[in-house]
């Protein structure tokens, strides 16, 4: 495997973990997508950056088992 593909995968995975870190395994593809659609709107340094870079910071630093679990209970397959 080379360094650019091994790279990328470790991005994959850690990406995969905080969707579970934020309990979204359950939640569809579409949703997710709308959502990472509407988060790379937000422009860096405004106020709703800084929200949301916060809350992200809390959970980062909280154990797993701290972090409140996502409301999203849609049971859609992955496809």
């Amino acid at each position: 495997m080379t360094a650019d593909r091994k790279r990328e995968a470790r991005e994959r995975f850690l990406l995969g973990g905080m969707v579970v870190r934020a309990g979204l395994t359950k939640a569809d593809r579409a949703f997710l997508l709308g959502g990472l659609l509407e988060l790379a709107k937000v422009a860096p340094g405004s106020s709703e950056h800084r929200r949301l870079r916060e809350i992200g910071e809390t959970a980062f630093k909280a154990q797993p088992s701290d972090v409140p679990s996502s409301p999203i209970r849609e049971t859609r397959e992955w496809r």
